[in-house]
């Protein structure tokens, strides 16, 4: 059995130590074919680096790594091209000085590498002196690949101005590239975030963005093809259902790929189900993102957006869903175009994320050291049809938020603050919740289904004695569950903004064709 590749990003490592191998150089090869000049997006730890290095070994020509893969035949060996790779992938640059004191010495790395000598002091005037250096020792056109390039900047997104400062570093050092059209076979760019060109690739008009390219959404990330050959004796005796649930969902308008990091740490951790990809880095930033702009937690799991969301966001305006999307915690669901009009529909990819996300979004209205008790009498209140437990659940819930939560956090300021946070809470605790009807004045319907018993529910704040469960029950939302054969309960659940807690919870079971009497 092949050795599982975990954190290596370097192509011939891979292919010299016997390390399974997901073959991704027909795509590459494809790609240096149709394009000169591309960008690619994905969220971090999901192969852009290897697929970079897979890059540079294809134009280097070094054929004995690719004996029996997809390039082997379909590269022309014939032309070798020099290479200045440059990475962000490492390093510190909460300062602008740390950003050019990075940039001049991968430049210098790559003047050693390709024996070149430029005199490289200033960033953008020493990386143009080290292109013509580079096409006139090797009298070839020079590849360009840059990994995370906008790593120095989001290592900023917390301090704006330095951020600004460091984008406009950057977009004088890529115009380089566009200045040297010349001298450049092919160049290409990896990140996490898609800025607009105006911003960071200003000049560089015919870069083509294949983030969402259908012929390229397995560029990176694993296949349901890949986990059934390259992975199939380190999968034997796994659960497939539950890895599919876990760690599945990414899309990119082709075909559906698993997180790589996730399904190489699950194989090597005994298959043991955890959030492997999520706690590398928990996403702060836009956890507090969500808190500034009160953003209506339970539209997390169905979010309707056009390409204008999709597309890119800038420094001096961030909006959350294109960075959620892009960083990986959002995925699209649902495509729907008519016309020149494209809908998406983005939500959670799989049980990890919004599990481990709602997990830190709990954080926003709780201190409680209680936590996880918390949340199992929740979930298991559910679980065995006890709505009496639920209900002093939920009351306990709001009991512990602290009194500077309402007064100090902003989120708390407007109606959807009840509904947020019990959505939160929910799917943290990994329970199958679906948004039904999402709003931001404080009405929402929730769905919870569980293996024998749906529950749909419904919030209202500061309205008449037996306002919610009366507007689920007129809703008939319940009709479209119905054929599942499962026990159905409404419940209705009455908030007031001024004791900050439950002060109504109504709760009914639906039968075939009809309400039962058992209403509380």
């Amino acid at each position: 059995m092949k050795k599982l590749p975990i954190g290596i990003q370097t192509f011939s490592e891979i292919r010299a130590g016997n390390y399974a191998y997901v073959d991704k150089t027909g795509i590459a090869v494809d790609l240096i074919t149709r394009y000169k000049y591309c960008f690619l997006s994905r969220p971090r730890r999901f192969g852009k680096s290897l697929f970079v290095d897979t890059l540079h070994n294809l134009f280097e020509g070094k054929k004995e790594l690719f004996e029996g893969l997809a390039a082997d035949t379909a590269h022309n060996w014939s032309k070798k091209h020099p290479v200045i790779k440059i990475s962000f992938g490492g390093g510190n640059f909460r300062s602008m000085e740390m950003v050019q004191i990075s940039i001049r010495e991968t430049l210098w790395d790559n003047e050693r590498r390709l024996g070149v000598s430029c005199g490289i002091s200033a960033v953008s005037a020493g990386f143009g002196r080290l292109i013509k250096a580079v096409k006139e020792q090797y009298g070839q056109p020079v590849v360009i690949l840059i990994d995370e390039y906008d790593k120095p900047i989001l290592d900023n997104i917390d301090q704006p101005q330095i951020a600004l400062e460091v984008r406009e570093e950057l977009k004088a050092f890529y115009s380089v590239i566009k200045d040297n059209d010349a001298h450049i076979r092919f160049a290409f760019l990896t990140g996490v975030s898609k800025f607009p060109k105006v911003s960071i690739f200003s000049g560089i008009n015919n870069i083509e963005d294949i983030s969402l390219t259908p012929e390229f959404s397995a560029i990176c990330g694993y296949t349901q093809k890949d986990l059934e050959t390259v992975f199939s004796q380190h999968l034997q005796g796994a659960d497939m259902a539950q890895v599919r649930l876990w760690y599945d969902g990414y899309h990119f308008l082709g075909e559906n790929v698993y997180n790589p990091f996730d399904i190489l740490l699950f194989l090597r951790g005994r298959k043991q189900f955890k959030n492997y990809w999520f706690e590398t880095g928990t996403p702060s930033f836009l956890i507090k993102l969500l808190q500034k702009q009160r953003f209506f937690l339970p539209q997390l799991s169905n979010i309707k957006a056009g390409d204008e969301l999709l597309s890119s966001f800038d420094v001096d305006n961030i909006t959350p869903v294109p960075l959620l999307f892009q960083t990986g915690y959002l995925a699209i669901k649902e495509v729907r175009q008519r016309d020149t009009f494209i809908s998406y529909t983005l939500g959670f990819p799989n049980l990890e994320v919004s599990a481990a996300f709602n997990s830190s979004l709990v954080d926003l209205f709780s201190e409680n050291a209680q936590r996880n008790e918390m949340q199992m009498n929740m979930y298991f209140a559910l679980a065995d049809q006890d709505l009496d437990q639920f209900k002093t659940a939920i009351h306990a819930l709001f009991a512990a938020i602290p009194y500077h939560n309402y007064t100090n956090n902003e989120i708390a300021r407007y109606e959807g603050f009840y509904a947020s946070v019990i959505y939160a809470w929910l799917a943290s605790s990994r329970l199958c919740l679906t948004v039904e009807d999402c709003t931001n004045k404080g009405r929402i319907d929730m769905s919870v289904e569980m293996d024998e018993i749906i529950y749909l529910i419904e919030f209202k704040v500061d309205m008449p004695q037996n306002a919610a469960l009366e507007q689920i029950k007129l809703k008939n939302y319940h009709e479209k569950y119905q054929s599942k054969g499962k026990k159905i309960i409404l419940i209705g659940i009455g908030f007031s903004s001024e004791e900050r807690n439950v002060t109504e919870f109504l709760w009914e079971q639906v039968l075939a064709h009809h309400h039962t009497q058992d209403t509380r």
